[in-house]
């Protein structure tokens, strides 16, 4: 098998793409990275979340998640508070200005997306709806 036909190589090429082309945007509409972009959104996601859990989504590791948070909770778009527990650990939560931010970058992005879709001959809802599918077994295998 050639690897440029290989779906494997395909999906790492068109992430990294997405994701650079997703900075680009963000830098230039919004003023804001799309790594921070992206712990604002998981932070939203999950809700209640500790910078451990955070690190664990992202992928990055706490140090990492440590700087950013305290960057985002400079900036007012996130709260980073001592757990009641006590320790070091932190739950984090959006303000209201980073909700704000985070609805406005996802809208953007979502916008952008859908019309690359579509403009490729793919049906949207169908794109969406196979993505999630794959997504969701992911999911259920790493549970198992």
């Amino acid at each position: 098998m050639e690897i440029q036909s290989a779906l494997s190589f395909n999906l790492h090429a068109l992430t990294a793409r997405l994701d650079r082309a997703a900075e680009r945007v963000l830098q230039a509409e919004v003023d804001i990275s799309y790594s921070r972009f992206l712990a604002l959104f998981m932070v939203g996601e999950l809700g209640a979340a500790t910078q451990r859990t955070l690190a664990a989504r992202l992928g990055v590791t706490e140090p990492s998640v440590s700087r950013m948070t305290a960057s985002l909770a400079g900036a007012g778009l996130l709260n980073a508070d001592p757990e009641p527990a006590g320790g070091n650990r932190r739950q984090l939560s959006l303000t209201p200005e980073g909700r704000q931010l985070v609805e406005r970058c996802a809208k953007l992005l979502e916008h952008r997306l859908v019309a690359l879709v579509e403009s490729s001959g793919i049906p949207y809802a169908a794109y969406n709806r196979h993505t999630r599918q794959l997504l969701a077994t992911i999911e259920a295998a790493e549970g198992a």
